[in-house]
């Protein structure tokens, strides 16, 4: 069994019986497309969360100090995660995240680049915005409800897909598409909020 079938298989058991893990809006992932998932981040547990509760094999970009890691540099690559170097322009890991998504494959971001501490959304950087403009993937975005905490509810909700069509035409920018997807995953984290 591949790693990371086993990973997701071991928490789905997790999730489901220590958060009583809630899960919608997975119609809206598309099964054999490219896609662009997209989340807002409030824990170490947000890449596992949304890649058991996926329909689709996620390959995340996590940052490149965790591959330094003598145990995590082997682990990593077997689950699809790639390398980013945080605090510039990483021209490998945007290749990477292009190849994959014009190979048909699904990525997943937080585009905040970091967790929250509060728990509340900020604001995103550049790269989500850059691969939403460049390729003709499926964006999706993804609210992450909290808190982790054992024997409460989580939920993560799957939103529709954002429509860059008008960003695309007039050409706008790598931050303007990240702002759109932003405004999208606070939009699907307040409209669910409450519902638990």
């Amino acid at each position: 069994m591949r790693l990371y079938t086993l990973g997701k298989n071991l928490f789905n058991g997790i999730f489901s019986s220590g958060y009583k893990l809630k899960v919608e809006g997975l119609e809206n992932v598309p099964k054999d497309d490219g896609v662009l998932i997209c989340s807002n981040h409030i824990s170490y547990l947000d890449p596992p969360l949304v890649g058991c509760s996926s329909n689709r094999t996620v390959h995340f970009m996590a940052k490149a100090e965790l591959f330094e890691m003598p145990v995590l540099k082997k682990i990593l690559p077997k689950v699809y995660a790639f390398p980013v170097r945080r605090g510039m322009s990483d021209k490998q890991a945007l290749r990477k995240g292009l190849e994959l998504l014009r190979n048909g494959e699904a990525v997943g971001l937080f585009p905040e680049g970091t967790r929250s501490k509060n728990g509340e959304i900020g604001s995103g950087l550049a790269g989500a915005g850059f691969f939403a403009m460049k390729t003709d993937a499926k964006v999706i975005p993804c609210a992450i409800i909290g808190p982790f905490k054992l024997f409460r509810s989580v939920k993560i909700v799957y939103g529709r897909e954002i429509d860059f069509t008008e960003l695309k035409d007039r050409k706008g920018s790598a931050k303007e598409a990240t702002e759109k997807i932003m405004s999208e995953i606070r939009k699907l984290y307040e409209e669910n909020k409450s519902i638990r």
